[in-house]
């Protein structure tokens, strides 16, 4: 799984991803400081599971901190677009085919409005950042079509000769976007196209038909970024109000930032995601004026206003569990949660909304899938089918014969 971070230049989108995954990665108030997609593990939060037992889990990847594990996910943060990235502007079709790869995009927008369309500083309230979600929408609904028109009338040719499914070949066209066969065999009926011959279709045709697949292959969240700023507020409640189909997290990327790195040098003790830290200057570490007062800032006009925190961690599970529908699995024993050497609930796996035992048994191994004999849930005890559809923070072990 791989999320991607997108928007236009010098609205936080680095500093997001920095934040997100404490990376070092290059930040700076001007287009195009990044040029080459930037790849690095974030984490969503999960309660963690091994509680319910009286331990707590020791993970193989992520980490534990107090009640909570953090399990890891792909981010890749691809530079700033800019309007007519699919024609190129701006180096935006290789940015743009940087995102091949991604199960669905955050939009990282500048809320308070002090950057335009160019990416350009301007007086904070000046821009309309809703203006910044329409255009990407359009860029990558165009992105799209020029990936559905390469070599069109060859297509449609074939297609006549060859009496092909129009479904197939749009597969065989768009694979490489994540587009499968029966996905865009719904998306043909949604827009009651299934039964036009290819020959017939409009330019608004292949518009509304990429832009479906579009929605469906790359769903995307807005993080609402510079929320700290007044104007921001503001423009934040409008685009809730404008924009009932997208989720839109407020959050201040900055902020989230300050605070990781503050935990990290062990200034502070901070959970991603909670509402409050405790100052602890651990060891040498001091806070001076400076910083005293920073955190008192992120604490005043951050933590107390907003019920998502800085919202970065939000943004983060809203992403996997809410837009991907995701749930966290882990593989455990009725009477033994550690592993060989010791480790509690070890591993654990984000999979699919509708995963059932069976599936859970081939991701753990191929040979566990082709000799399932049953699963155990371990909370309870019981036994389930391999159609059983897991739920999120399950526990399970797997049955599996020679």
């Amino acid at each position: 799984m791989i999320i991607g971070i997108v928007g236009k230049p010098s609205v936080g989108k680095s500093t997001f991803f920095k934040a997100a995954t404490l990376a070092d990665v290059d930040i700076a108030n001007y287009p195009f400081t990044t040029i080459k997609p930037n790849h690095a593990v974030g984490f969503v939060k999960i309660k963690d599971a091994a509680k319910d037992f009286g331990k707590v889990a020791n993970p193989r990847m992520g980490y534990v901190k107090n009640d909570w594990r953090f399990v890891p996910v792909d981010l890749m943060d691809v530079a700033g677009l800019v309007p007519d990235a699919h024609k190129g502007e701006g180096m935006g079709a290789q940015f743009l085919n940087d995102l091949n790869q991604a199960d669905a995009l955050i939009h990282v927008i500048d809320v308070s409005g002090s950057v335009n369309e160019k990416g350009e500083s301007v007086d904070p309230g000046s821009y309309d950042p809703a203006k910044d979600i329409k255009f990407l929408e359009v860029e990558l609904d165009y992105w799209y079509v020029d990936i559905l028109k390469r070599g069109w009338d060859k297509f449609v040719r074939i297609i006549q000769q060859e009496k092909k499914d129009i479904a197939k070949a749009i597969f065989k066209q768009m694979s490489g976007l994540g587009v499968t066969e029966e996905l865009a065999k719904s998306a043909l009926k949604e827009i009651n196209i299934d039964t036009k011959p290819l020959r017939d279709w409009s330019d608004e045709d292949q518009l509304k038909f990429a832009g479906l697949l579009r929605k469906k292959t790359k769903p995307m969240l807005i993080a609402a970024n510079k929320c700290d700023h007044p104007i921001g507020v503001k423009n934040y409640e409008r685009l809730r109000a404008d924009f009932p189909d997208y989720v839109i997290v407020p959050c201040s990327a900055e902020s989230e930032l300050a605070l990781k790195e503050a935990d990290k040098h062990e200034l502070i003790d901070y959970v991603p995601g909670d509402l409050d830290f405790k100052i602890t200057e651990k060891g040498n570490s001091v806070l001076n004026d400076t910083q005293k007062a920073a955190l008192t800032f992120v604490r005043d006009n951050i933590l107390s206003k907003f019920v998502e925190g800085t919202g970065v961690q939000s943004v983060l599970n809203n992403v996997v569990f809410n837009i991907l529908k995701r749930k966290a699995i882990h593989p455990g024993g009725v009477g033994k949660l550690e592993d060989s050497d010791g480790n509690t609930l070890p591993d654990c796996f984000l999979m699919k909304g509708d995963a059932t035992a069976i599936d859970f048994a081939f991701q753990l191994h191929t040979d566990f899938g082709k000799n399932f004999i049953r699963a155990i849930d371990v909370r309870t005890k019981l036994p389930i089918g391999k159609d059983h559809v897991l739920k999120h923070l399950d526990i399970v072990e797997i049955m599996a014969g020679k």
